[in-house]
């Protein structure tokens, strides 16, 4: 008969769900998530740090190589590569970043007596979310085949 139905009073908690009944594990989520949310923080910190040094790294090596091109250039002297690469640096990672790094240019003799032109990068880039200072090195170097330089002909 449906007068026999038994209507549960949706207001009362189950007597587990009260706070501070006893229970030995009373309280120990909120340390898990803690002990948790730190590992996961730290984890993405290391993760951003990763992506900023690689970030950093293909903006140096694109300077160094976009320098060499320029300094082989016919008429172009072999520091201008160095500037340009310096200069393109400021405008890719920031003047107070491009500061710690230093470009030289250069001639080097390549593969079949060819005149190489280079630009190299060296220096290096702060870790950002531990006080360490400047402990991550960059060297990089940028070739190009010197314009108007003699190649040897065919033997």
């Amino acid at each position: 008969m449906p007068w026999n139905i038994r209507v549960r009073d949706r207001s009362r908690r189950p007597r587990s769900w009260i706070p501070g009944d006893g229970s030995p594990d009373a309280g120990s989520s909120i340390v898990e998530f803690c002990l948790v949310a730190i590992l996961l923080v730290t984890l993405l910190l290391g993760i951003l740090q990763v992506a900023f040094y690689l970030y950093i790294r293909n903006v140096v090596t694109a300077s160094a190589a976009e320098g060499a091109r320029y300094a082989a250039n016919a008429d172009v002297p072999v520091e201008a590569g160095a500037e340009r690469a310096k200069s393109i640096l400021e405008q890719g990672v920031g003047s107070g970043t491009a500061s710690r790094l230093t470009c030289t240019g250069g001639t080097d003799e390549g593969p079949g007596g060819v005149v190489l032109s280079f630009v190299r990068c060296t220096g290096a880039i702060p870790v950002f979310f531990v006080p360490a200072g400047d402990v991550l090195s960059i060297d990089v170097t940028g070739h190009a085949v010197e314009e108007g330089a003699a190649t040897p002909g065919p033997a």
